[in-house]
């Protein structure tokens, strides 16, 4: 546990001054975004690991709708398909902004059935739509996967997720994406993070830039998330985001504790203070032991073996000396949790029993 706390001290650079970060690594241009794409389709090819067709019908039916437009007809045959060879997916994708016909990007097939594996498979041609029910992009081919599945009679293995992979590349747009050109859209600049600190560094910031490099002010924080810019005259918006976006500034943060009881991961920001609290803590350890014993009667007394129980239960309470903490840095509450060699499971009870106390000054997020 001191390792792991010592470990969260340096990661997070406790006492230390916030690192300066580009604007374009903080910020996003109003009007520049990502779409998101789903399609359903098909993947072949592979050795056995697809979908029971006659546990899921919609891969059969689709099969069967594959080959009718193909110009193979097998309905009201006696032939069924059970090839096991097939099997249903979800194609998802994000359309980068800007995105003009015969580019390509990342997809993400998913299945949808039974299947165990989709290694080796390759995805049949499947159209991608957004929101809209446009379809803007098209995908097709050989999916990378990261898990694989190998097992026997009587065992199997599986390593990551084999019913989920990638294509690189793998779509082509169809459709230019939807949005203005550059030139049109509002200039405005958006936080990730929203701050009013924040907003008004950057704002700042660009202004000292703007002066030297322009002659006169461009940046106005209009509120905690949005930056206003206004353009110079005879300089393209493309070149302003640019410049401007190499701009470093130090961020703002709210102070907060973010906790994972399900992992028992805590992360404490630099910013979190603690106000003056002494702080026990004791775990209390209930062990039972079970041994049963044999009973044998004696020799010609026409008794009977008996199993007898024999329950041994042991409690051991660690001690729970009490602890001052006076955090008025990240540094001195680390260190006094290390002190008191808590598991993570007892610096998340500290914690909670802090904020409920009054004396954890931040925001604690459990999830």
């Amino acid at each position: 546990m001191r390792i792991c706390v010592a470990l969260l001290l340096f990661i997070l650079g406790a006492g230390s001054a916030a690192a300066a970060t580009r604007i374009k690594d903080i910020t996003d241009v109003k009007g520049i975004r990502t779409n998101q794409l789903v399609g359903y389709g098909l993947v072949v090819g592979l050795n056995g690991t697809g979908d029971t067709l006659r546990n899921s019908p919609f891969t059969q039916q689709s099969v069967q709708a594959m080959l009718d437009r193909m110009g193979v007809n097998i309905r009201g045959s006696q032939y069924e398909p059970r090839t096991r060879n097939v099997a249903a997916v979800m194609v998802t994708a994000e359309l980068p902004a800007f995105a003009s016909k015969g580019s390509r990007f990342d997809v993400t097939v998913s299945s949808m059935g039974d299947a165990k594996s989709l290694a080796g498979g390759s995805l049949i041609l499947t159209s991608l739509s957004g929101a809209d029910q446009v379809i803007y992009a098209a995908a097709q081919g050989q999916i990378t996967i990261s898990g694989y599945l190998a097992k026997g009679a009587a065992e199997s293995i599986t390593s990551g997720i084999p019913t989920r992979g990638r294509i690189p590349n793998g779509a082509i747009v169809e459709q230019n994406a939807p949005g203005m050109p550059v030139e049109g859209m509002p200039l405005v600049l958006e936080l990730r993070n929203p701050d009013f600190t924040t907003a008004i560094r950057i704002q700042d910031a660009i202004n000292s830039f703007a002066g030297q490099r322009y002659g006169m002010k461009v940046a106005r924080a209009e509120d905690f998330q949005s930056i206003t810019l206004s353009r110079p005259r005879g300089l393209s918006a493309t070149r302003l985001f640019a410049e401007i976006g190499e701009i470093t500034v130090d961020p703002d943060q709210t102070a907060r504790v973010v906790i994972d009881e399900r992992t028992g991961t805590i992360v404490i920001g630099s910013e979190v203070r603690i106000s003056t609290v002494a702080v026990a803590h004791g775990n209390i350890t209930v062990r039972v032991k079970e041994q049963p014993r044999v009973s044998q009667p004696l020799p010609f007394s026409n008794g009977e073996t008996v199993t007898v129980p024999d329950t041994e239960v042991d409690v051991h309470e660690a001690g729970g000396s009490i602890e001052t903490v006076r955090g008025a840095s990240l540094r001195e509450l680390v260190s006094a949790l290390n002190r008191m060699g808590l598991k993570p499971i007892g610096i998340i009870a500290i914690l909670q029993a802090m904020k409920t106390s009054g004396a954890l000054q931040a925001e604690l997020v459990v999830q």
